[in-house]
């Protein structure tokens, strides 16, 4: 179904007018690069409500249009595209400390502090769902949706990716597993945990500090980012059942990470593969 949706997208990309011409300053790329991340972190806050969160994924659906629309029109590219995404914005992803953490859950701690952070996270990448849902239901309404499809599933998608990442960092935070090294190389842990829906041991090699994102998990990251990428594919459902839907199941899906990781935190060294 994805490639069949991607390739009616491809077709009529083929006969629609050309994109304006990028004759922006050299910076115009990393700049909209910039803003594609920080619409990303707003939104995985925990408390926005809907009207926030669909006007924040309708500016995204724009950044990502205006930014490289035609690799999307494609499914290798548009996963290439997708994993390259998500590992930019990675670094951007607000993960709060455990003090930070402590404070603002009012000195909630370990299973208490998870259960708040994995209920946040559900009831964001459910809004996420529904928000995607209904920008669709109004693109659909439309002409030309098929052009618009594949943005709002990579919209939809990074953005769910983002509040799962913040949330596996957050939990390792509850459960007082600090992630060693700089900002780049903890994104590259959790981008690397997110893939593998596992826990991360900090102890083991290749973990912090110089720590990259080789081929193998880079593939592993890939293979992940398609089979989320085409179950977004509810989105797309007639009027708002397609809203209904894909909240329910982001939220599930999310609620299944958390419950994992969680568990691998609570063993120890032992599950985390130490």
């Amino acid at each position: 179904m994805l490639e069949v949706m991607m390739s009616r997208s491809d077709r009529a990309s083929d006969t629609s007018s050309p994109g304006p011409t990028d004759t922006s300053s050299p910076d115009a790329g990393p700049r909209a690069d910039l803003e594609l991340s920080s619409t990303v972190a707003a939104l995985t806050a925990d408390e926005l409500n809907q009207s926030r969160r669909r006007q924040l994924l309708r500016r995204l659906v724009g950044q990502v249009r205006t930014g490289r629309p035609g690799n999307l029109f494609k499914p290798k590219a548009a996963v290439r595209w997708l994993t390259d995404t998500v590992a930019e914005i990675a670094p951007h992803i607000p993960v709060r400390d455990r003090e930070t953490l402590l404070r603002h859950f009012d000195g909630l701690d370990g299973d208490a502090l998870a259960d708040r952070l994995v209920r946040n996270a559900v009831r964001a990448t459910a809004g996420v769902g529904a928000a995607g849902g209904g920008v669709a239901a109004v693109e659909w309404a439309a002409t030309p949706t098929l052009l618009s499809a594949p943005v709002l599933l990579a919209a939809e998608t990074v953005t769910v990716v983002a509040i799962e990442l913040k949330l596996i960092g957050e939990l390792h935070e509850a459960y007082g597993v600090r992630l060693p090294g700089g900002t780049s190389q903890r994104a590259v842990t959790l981008l690397r945990s997110w893939a593998a829906q596992r826990g991360v041991n900090p102890l083991l090699p290749g973990v912090g500090v110089g720590a990259v994102l080789g081929t193998a998990a880079r593939n592993e990251l890939r293979d992940r980012l398609l089979r989320r990428f085409g179950r977004n594919l509810t989105t797309l459902g007639p009027f708002l059942t397609g809203a209904a839907v894909a909240g329910f199941l982001n939220g599930r899906a999310t609620r299944g990470l958390g419950d994992r990781v969680r568990e691998d935190l609570r063993q120890g060294p032992k599950a985390l593969g130490g």
